[in-house]
């Protein structure tokens, strides 16, 4: 099925849309695709405008993915705006927009599934553990539909795009992969689709996050190295919050996500809270 919005396709069948790309594909057009769950912020917007100048075909995925949530967790309540997002992505000069339903995905009986090894079970993959396993299988067939020459992702998700970058590798997908710098809020809470459910006060009192993370670095450049002292500040400022719950927060290899006891150069320092009963995650690049 095809949909045509002022201009833009709006393709929600799986073969009509993989029909379209390799039709593209013949062409000689290059193919850049922005993977999403929707309801697109700032953050996206800057995906979508690398994609713009690098690719001839602007292709973006709207689609909520079941299969990277655990039970209990908020696919249900993941915001969903379409329209809205068509308007964005309109302005944006998209091109397609692929907004399939979960049985186009993940059609009765289906049962194959990509993992990828020893990433996916650390800092998220510890509270979340089938979480990088449905992240892992739907760009696979997401990348396999839309046939691109370049896919977009976010360092906000830093370990998602790190077990992404390292499946396009293990697998021999014949793309490139960006990852672009996160993006904040004026007050300096990172942007994401969640954080529209956090209350006003929820909301201002998660910017100190930030701070915790620029005070972090602050230490790294004066010369502090040992990373358990760096965690303890973190911490503790953290746990100032207001009804905040700290899932982790660990200094970390930028390859390998393996803990570090003493902090180098380009280590990631990454964070995940739950506060209003909405998880979140933010990172800096020491």
């Amino acid at each position: 099925m095809e949909i045509i919005f002022v201009g833009m396709k709006i393709f929600k069948a799986v073969k009509s849309l993989q029909d379209n790309s390799l039709r593209l594909k013949l062409e000689g057009k290059s193919i850049g695709f922005v993977p999403t769950m929707g309801y697109l912020h700032q953050g996206h917007i800057s995906l979508i405008r690398a994609a713009r100048k690098e690719s001839n075909v602007v292709v973006l995925s709207i689609f909520v993915n079941p299969v990277q949530f655990s039970p209990g967790e908020d696919c249900r309540r993941y915001p969903r705006d379409f329209k809205r997002d068509c308007s964005i992505a309109r302005n944006e000069n998209v091109d397609i927009v692929f907004y399939p339903s979960s049985g186009q995905i993940y059609p009765q009986e289906y049962s194959s599934y990509v993992e990828v090894n020893g990433l996916s079970s650390l800092l998220c993959g510890k509270s979340r553990p089938n979480h990088f396993r449905g992240v892992a299988t739907v760009c696979t067939k997401l990348f396999n539909i839309v046939q691109p020459d370049f896919v977009y992702f976010g360092q906000k998700d830093y370990q998602q795009a790190i077990i992404i970058r390292r499946m396009i590798k293990d697998l021999n997908m014949p793309f490139k992969i960006r990852v672009l710098p996160l993006l904040r809020e004026e007050s300096g809470l990172a942007m994401s689709s969640r954080n529209r459910y956090l209350s006003k006060t929820a909301r201002e009192n998660a910017a100190a996050i930030y701070k915790g993370l620029k005070e972090a670095k602050d230490l790294f450049k004066n010369g502090q190295r040992d990373a358990a002292k760096i965690k303890a500040m973190l911490k503790k400022k953290i746990k100032e919050i207001p009804n905040v719950r700290i899932d982790y927060v660990d200094i970390v290899d930028s390859k390998s996500l393996k803990s570090l006891s003493q902090v180098k150069k380009q280590s990631i320092l990454a964070v995940a809270i739950w506060i209003d009963k909405i998880r979140l995650i933010d990172n800096i690049v020491f």
